[in-house]
């Protein structure tokens, strides 16, 4: 099991849920554990992303914690070394 962390961006599919039967990519604010759940549920709080990594809209998802799994972060693009 995955340990996720505030800034991970999900892949939310039908894995966690029937409701996605549509995938969606999902950043992650937080696990929100102050609510009661069913055992191997749970509740995440964040931002539903484009195409781009763009957030469209905040969501609040119920999901199957064994079906949440988290994207490659983006590769940093690398600097020119600097001619002295």
């Amino acid at each position: 099991m995955i340990e996720l962390k505030p800034g991970d961006v999900l892949h939310i599919t039908r894995a966690c849920s029937v409701q996605f039967l549509k995938p969606i990519m999902f950043r992650l604010i937080k696990v929100r554990t102050d609510l009661h759940t069913y055992h191997g549920w749970i509740w995440l709080e964040g931002y539903e992303l484009d195409a781009r990594g763009e957030a469209v809209a905040r969501r609040e998802l119920f999901a199957i914690r064994e079906g949440v799994r988290r994207m490659n972060p983006p590769a940093r693009p690398r600097l020119a070394p600097v001619a002295r």
